[in-house]
């Protein structure tokens, strides 16, 4: 373990900004690691809008390296992706060549007015300022369209998972458990433009413990903290984790909180 920061001399909390850009660096480990989003989700997607994704044109916003836009292109949608960051634009391009990955930021929407049936924000959402963002989406979208915001969020009411969160929040003295109580719609839309309507899919994947520790590397809270305080953090985890699977698989366990509101007609 680190030595804590004196009192004297304590770590200054990384900016918002810096977590935002920190991905940047990191985005081959995202790509590979990080967890998808299971079809049911997509199902719900369609059947809060009453309309089926083929067909359907849609911008998904924050598209990083492109893990909602692969599966809302292969559910049939015509999409394009908005992407701020340098390191996750090229990323995405080395996936998905095919797909056109327009730089640019939920905030100012480098888009035409009237121009999506469906705006999405996959795990992307909080990076916004949904004064603006909001406004934005409406401009974008065409009369009766609709925004769609979602996050995997770990199931906390899993003992394994629970318990690890604990000891996150301990070591980078964070509150882990925020992320759930602050995916409302309150909190996405402090505007009041929108009516969300909210729907939750819990999904799991079975993953050796090296993607694991690799998936939860790739967060911004590991990223901004040190290679040698995250390391550390990541070494005592992998030893938790073999304890309770012994077989070296994790078994992650997810919900999809999905905000969902229609722009009006």
């Amino acid at each position: 373990m680190t030595t804590p920061p004196s009192a004297h001399h304590p770590t200054p909390e990384p900016t918002r900004s810096a977590r935002a850009h920190s991905f940047n660096a990191a985005a081959a480990q995202y790509a590979a690691n990080r967890p998808s989003y299971p079809p049911a989700l997509f199902d719900a997607i369609e059947d809060l809008t009453g309309r089926p994704l083929t067909g359907t044109r849609v911008a998904d916003i924050g598209a990083g390296t492109g893990i909602a836009t692969a599966l809302l292109h292969a559910r049939g949608a015509n999409v394009i992706a908005v992407e701020p960051g340098d390191g996750m634009a090229a990323q995405f391009r080395r996936t998905l060549p095919a797909i056109p990955v327009i730089r640019g930021t939920g905030d100012d929407l480098p888009l035409a007015d009237d121009c999506v049936d469906l705006v999405t924000y996959a795990q992307a959402w909080h990076w916004t300022d949904p004064a603006r963002a909001v406004p934005e989406a409406l401009r974008v979208l065409r009369p009766g369209g609709a925004l769609a915001l979602w996050w995997n969020t770990d199931a906390l009411d899993v003992p394994w998972i629970a318990e690890a969160a604990a000891r996150t929040e301990r070591h980078f003295r964070i509150d882990v458990s925020a992320e759930k109580r602050n995916v409302n719609a309150r909190a996405a839309d402090p505007t009041g433009l929108l009516d969300f309507t909210r729907r939750t899919v819990r999904w799991s994947r079975r993953v050796p413990v090296d993607t694991h520790l690799a998936n939860i590397g790739s967060h911004s809270v590991f990223l901004v903290h040190g290679a040698e305080h995250t390391a550390s953090f990541l070494a005592a985890e992998r030893e938790h984790l073999l304890r309770t699977f012994p077989d070296g698989f994790v078994q992650e366990v997810y919900e999809v909180v999905l905000l969902l509101a229609e722009a009006p007609a």
